[in-house]
């Protein structure tokens, strides 16, 4: 089946404005890497499992691995907990050990000692070796010193941890193995030399080292499996973050080539009839004034679509107002060209199908900057627009017989990259070079089908 529609150039015209096509050149290669999606089409979930799923109500261990200190923030609170327990704990543990232990009793010195592991604490995220180190220390000075047994290991414990979960392991395993080491030397060898006297091993004291070491493993594991899944968080946090920063710089390209689609076509037949009207303001009065109708109605119509772009900017949850315009606009699309003096013969070759909308949209994106590129940078007066339609594709073709221009302003080359964008987005291609015979020719193949896996651009509340 094919069809065909022509129109009359009018009366007189200007020579058209140049611009960005790249006549005189090797046709250009097909398809395009556009952005396939953007921040109005499938949105921005948090990522699985992650902390932005708990929000300020999740459980409080969860949220305490989701944060990351700084490292020049001093954790006072958790730094008071630990120093009240091991104060009010060594306490209670040495009323409970009276008369029953060789142990000693509290006094300055020991209440000084539990008190340098939690000062120590404070430093930890600045320095978290000098912490897991020197509560270690502390632990074993006071160990040494024959005091009663209670909560001191606590500074050490937190110490390590927190040096395991900032990457500082080898520190931490140190500090930890040094406590071991310490802890064993002081019950079989030097307790000879250390107070309290009579204070000797036990049959259960190799049983006791057995139980410490199985303490520091377990704590080391803890440590090391906070790690991990704080440094997953932080990747699924960065990776969310970069990917919300494609949206937008998608969504951003996306506005701003319908924008240009938009303006670039309207104001190229504007520009052209007020050049018409300026030519015939005295000579020719009433195609002057055809021309400013023309302007008045081109203006208008571009008006109209940047309305609609803004306000599917501004609410993007709201359908839009009018439709998107699509290849049922063809005709009029026609007229709007030959009131720029150029005449446009459509045809069809095949049944036409319907595409989808997101497709539609680009095909005629397509076409209209087509036909603007040849208004603009072309001396033809005539374009021949064909659709043709099998093969499970449509196949668009704009043809002018030239020759180039090279007489007028220029707007920087985005016409073509945004028409391979818009096709690329469907899985079509676009080529567009010169012809042996001095025309230019532009084909476009989209999918009368999506993909198998759909782009995220055919849901895009400007499409």
């Amino acid at each position: 089946m094919r069809h065909s529609s022509g129109g009359t150039p009018p009366a007189s015209s200007p020579a058209p404005d140049p611009e960005d096509r790249p006549r005189g050149r090797a046709a250009e290669p097909r398809g395009g890497a556009g952005p396939r999606g953007g921040a109005g089409s499938r949105g921005g979930a948090g990522p699985r499992g992650g902390p932005a799923r708990w929000g300020p109500g999740g459980p409080l261990w969860q949220r305490w691995l989701a944060h990351t200190p700084s490292a020049r923030s001093y954790p006072w609170r958790s730094s008071l907990f630990v120093l009240v327990l091991q104060q009010v704990g060594s306490g209670f543990a040495a009323e409970g050990q009276r008369g029953q232990s060789e142990r000693l009793d509290l006094d300055p010195l020991a209440r000084g000692l539990l008190t340098v592991g939690p000062l120590l604490l404070l430093l930890r995220h600045r320095f978290p070796r000098l912490a897991a180190f020197g509560t270690s220390a502390a632990t074993l000075v006071y160990l040494g010193a024959g005091y009663v047994y209670g909560p001191v290991l606590f500074s050490v414990v937190v110490a390590a941890f927190s040096a395991i979960v900032a990457g500082h392991r080898y520190a931490a395993w140190g500090a930890l193995g040094m406590l071991w080491a310490g802890h064993s030397a002081l019950i079989h060898v030097l307790y000879r030399w250390l107070p309290p006297e009579g204070d000797g091993p036990g049959a259960n004291d190799w049983g006791s080292d057995l139980f410490m070491l199985a303490w520091i493993v377990a704590v080391c594991t803890a440590a090391e499996l906070a790690r991990v899944r704080r440094a997953e968080w932080a990747r699924q946090r960065q990776e969310a973050e970069e990917a919300e920063r494609r949206r937008a710089d998608e969504e951003r390209l996306r506005i701003a080539r319908e924008l240009h689609d938009v303006l670039a076509h309207s104001i190229s037949v504007i520009n052209v009839q007020a050049g018409v009207g300026l030519a015939l303001l005295d000579s020719d009065p009433d195609q002057a004034r055809t021309a400013l109708t023309t302007i008045k109605s081109a203006s208008k119509e571009a008006l109209g679509e940047v309305r609609q772009v803004l306000d599917t900017l501004r609410a993007p949850g709201d359908a839009p107002r009018a439709p998107a315009p699509g290849l049922a606009r063809l005709p009029e699309l026609a007229e709007q060209a030959e009131g720029a003096g150029l005449r446009v013969t459509t045809s069809t070759e095949g049944e036409p199908q319907p595409l989808p909308p997101g497709a539609d949209l680009a095909a005629f994106r397509v076409v209209q900057e087509a036909l603007t590129n040849i208004v603009r940078h072309s001396g033809s007066r005539a374009a021949r627009v064909m659709l043709r339609y099998g093969g499970g594709e449509l196949e668009l073709r704009v043809d002018d017989d030239g020759p180039a221009t090279g007489d007028g302003p220029t707007g920087g080359g985005n016409g073509l990259v945004g028409m391979r964008e818009r096709a690329a987005a469907f899985g079509g291609t676009v080529e567009a070079g010169p012809r042996e015979d001095g025309g230019f020719t532009v084909r476009a193949r989209i999918p009368l089908r999506p993909p198998a896996e759909p782009r995220e651009a055919e849901d895009s509340p400007l499409q």
